[in-house]
């Protein structure tokens, strides 16, 4: 399992509320259970706090270490050196005065009371299976999970996944694994459970979502995990779809534009002018990687603002030209699409250069920088949150669809997937997305049995966050498995 993680492309649903925390804080953990917290990977390099980090992926650019701020800690934690003297030398059962546990419990709860689900302690080991994800390859079963208040919580399969293939789908619950209760588990524990060699087996006791519980055995498999990939798809009649292109971008690497622009230059050699780019389950990546595969499909402009705690801006442009503007694409989301891919909707929406389809994304809009400590943990701090183009906040809301599509059990059991079936038809005339509110929070027309949108103007909603429990507190970030 990794925590971040973006294999190959999920294909579960979201639940119907945007309703994980962010603890995608990134460890948006892929029960692929190899790969890594690719949400937490939201800036391109690791800022050290008291030495040179270890370099855990190429992928990750390591700053040299700030001059070392000493501090007289004991006047501001010699109560806590008091707590561990009086529970090692009284506590009835000695053996449960654990200082590396206690250390960790009370650096846990220090950054638990800030209440943001995104700022998460992480020790060396959790850190290092957060960041493999990103390096394109890991074993385990091909799953991305995120955990739900004590529950562990799948939210999507990757396409062709030893998970996907054992019936794994987005919105299990994992109650059991290889026969011990996930009960009290962190989600960095259920990941390092779950993750494992290839050919060997995990058995896991899951309920649906529809209450009925199952017991799976899954094969864990060498995950690989491109970034982008493009096959054929076919309609909701079962035929091969030749006039419209598709390409699957399960997240945001250095090699996620290098991989894109062939596919775009396939779609302009066999004369199709319309696209559908699948950000279903994908939960971000590097920030860098994300500005550049948006511009692609924009004629510059502004891609997103970086608000800071001072209140200070940053501002992301998109280049001139991109090689994609020339195509009319839809963007498929879900509750599984966090961080990158809800910069990426949002901008394309805003800019009137994409149409969305599916279900309310995740709603991580903010920036976490990890900082390493001088043991080799890190602390992923939130410095920043993100505004869209049109200025709207992404955290706590998420971007909402222009066409809702919401599979039930009975799509997910055989395999249709509706919301694609409904951009198809959508590209090829048959569905008209009703306009939106100025707000940018009001409802969007849902797709029926056939495809069809309802024609009702949407009723703006007082623009409340969803209720949720992933942008979460004490979540972390959706991990693979």
């Amino acid at each position: 399992m990794s925590q971040q993680a973006p294999p190959p492309a999920p294909t579960g649903g979201r639940p119907r509320a945007l309703i994980f925390s962010l603890m995608l804080v990134v460890i948006t953990a892929a029960f692929a259970l190899g790969a890594g917290v690719t949400g937490l990977l939201d800036e391109d390099e690791i800022i050290v706090a008291s030495r040179p980090a270890r370099a855990s992926t190429a992928t990750i650019a390591v700053t040299e270490p700030p001059p070392v701020v000493t501090v007289n800690r004991d006047s501001r934690f010699g109560l806590l050196d008091e707590v561990y003297e009086i529970l090692n030398e009284d506590f009835v059962e000695p053996e449960a005065v654990d200082l590396q546990r206690l250390r960790t419990g009370a650096i846990n709860g220090a950054v638990g009371s800030l209440n943001d689900p995104h700022s998460v302690y992480l020790d060396e080991e959790t850190f290092r299976m957060t960041s493999e994800d990103i390096s394109g390859s890991f074993e385990g079963i091909g799953a991305t999970v995120q955990q739900e208040g004590e529950a562990i919580v799948i939210t999507g399969t990757f396409r062709g996944s030893p998970a996907e293939a054992a019936g794994i789908r987005a919105g299990d619950v994992i109650l059991f694994v290889d026969g011990e209760s996930t009960a009290g588990w962190s989600l960095q524990f259920a990941v390092s459970v779950i993750r494992g060699e290839r050919g060997t087996p995990v058995e896991l006791v899951v309920r649906h979502r529809n209450d009925e519980e199952e017991t799976i055995t899954v094969i864990r498999d060498r995950i690989i995990i491109p970034s982008v990939q493009s096959f054929q798809i076919t309609d909701r009649a079962g035929a091969p779809v030749t006039d419209i292109g598709f390409v699957l971008i399960s997240q945001y690497t250095p090699n996620t534009l290098a991989e894109l622009i062939p596919l775009l230059e396939a779609t302009h050699a066999a004369g199709l002018t319309q696209i559908i780019i699948d950000l279903r389950g994908n939960p971000g990546g590097l920030l860098s990687a994300t500005v550049d595969t948006t511009g692609v499909f924009m004629d510059g402009g502004l891609v997103l603002t970086e608000v800071d705690r001072d209140g200070g801006t940053h501002d992301f442009f998109a280049d001139d030209g991109g090689a994609g503007v020339d195509l009319e694409v839809v963007l498929l989301v879900d509750g599984g699409s966090a961080s990158g891919s809800e910069v990426m909707a949002a901008a394309l929406r805003d800019h009137g250069r994409a149409v969305i389809i599916g279900e309310q994304t995740l709603g991580k809009g903010t920036v976490n920088l990890p900082r390493r400590l001088s043991d080799g943990s890190v602390l992923y701090v939130s410095i920043a949150r993100w505004l869209t183009p049109a200025g709207e906040l992404i955290e706590g809301i998420g971007v909402i669809p222009d066409i809702i599509v919401e599979p039930t059990d009975e799509d997910f059991e055989q395999r249709r997937d509706v919301a694609l079936y409904a951009a198809i038809d959508y590209l090829r005339g048959e569905v008209t997305p009703a306009p939106l509110p100025n707000d940018g929070l009001g409802e969007r027309p849902v797709a029926d049995d056939g495809g069809a949108a309802e024609d009702e103007e949407p009723e703006a909603d007082d623009g409340e966050p969803p209720a949720e429990a992933e942008p979460s507190d004490d979540e972390e970030p959706a991990e693979e498995e």
